[in-house]
């Protein structure tokens, strides 16, 4: 096993149980105590966990990222539900904005049985994701590759999304809370979701449950700036009230319109 490939597996162990012990991991992955120490001094560096004797434990700081393949894996079943609904949304031969999200992986794979569809992305992963799909139109935002992130990121991106139009954008966050809006971890996503936000027609979150009444470092926009919001289970009573204040849409796994 490869010490990316461990450490990916060992950060999802501490997202679940919160803390890890050296002693364990060295008997799980047949590796010696002084190579996990190492595992976890770099978790510790990257923000992911605090070391400890011993051991260590989650960070649960919002701004850090986990790895992309880390993220993928997480909730998704909540993914799966909201690429659903998503499918039901786009027709044949739209024209839309997917993100880097993992989220939008999930996307890219609910609707393959679409034709004739326009998919333009900073995202490798859907980029190799849709590579098999014929009579579709997929187009690179152009960029900088973000290490760990398979994105495509920087003022390349911002160039080559300002000069499309289409008709949906959808786009996910680290971060939705009614004060400070939606937002990402760091300035250079949040930038190019709002170039995103500018040349499509109707602007649409997805966001599973865990992102909500959550805050993030770099702010995207406020929730009033965004058409409708999806995700995998209904929101409270006090955030669908706040939704229909704003005329803002929300769709969940059940609601009319929404499988």
């Amino acid at each position: 096993m490869l010490a990316l490939e461990r450490r990916n597996q060992i950060i999802e162990k501490l997202q679940e149980d919160k803390r890890v012990v050296v002693s364990d991991l060295s008997k799980q992955f047949g590796v010696s105590e002084e190579t996990i120490r190492r595992d976890l001094e770099i978790l510790d560096k990257e923000g992911i966990a605090t070391k400890s004797y011993g051991g260590a434990v989650f960070n649960e700081n919002n701004n850090i990222d986990m790895p992309f393949n880390v993220r993928k894996k997480k909730n998704v079943s909540g993914k799966q539900k909201i690429a659903e609904i998503v499918a039901n949304m786009i027709d044949d031969g739209d024209h839309i904005i997917l993100d880097a999200s993992t989220t939008a992986v999930y996307i890219a794979k609910a609707i393959k049985n679409k034709e004739h569809l326009t998919v333009i992305t900073n995202s490798i992963e859907i980029m190799i994701e849709l590579s098999d799909v014929s009579d579709w139109n997929i187009i690179s935002s152009g960029g900088s590759l973000k290490e760990g992130y398979l994105a495509l990121v920087g003022p390349q991106v911002v160039e080559g999304l300002s000069a499309f139009n289409v008709e949906k954008a959808f786009m996910s966050c680290k971060g939705l809370s009614a004060d400070r809006g939606i937002t990402e971890g760091n300035e250079q996503f949040a930038q190019t979701k709002q170039v995103m936000m500018h040349s499509a027609q109707k602007k649409i979150l997805t966001a599973d449950s865990s992102k909500f009444d959550r805050v993030a470092f770099s702010k995207v926009c406020d929730i009033k700036d965004i058409d409708t919001i999806i995700t995998d289970e209904k929101p409270s009573s006090t955030w669908m009230e706040f939704f229909d204040r704003y005329g803002v849409e929300c769709l969940y796994p059940g609601k009319s319109g929404a499988n």
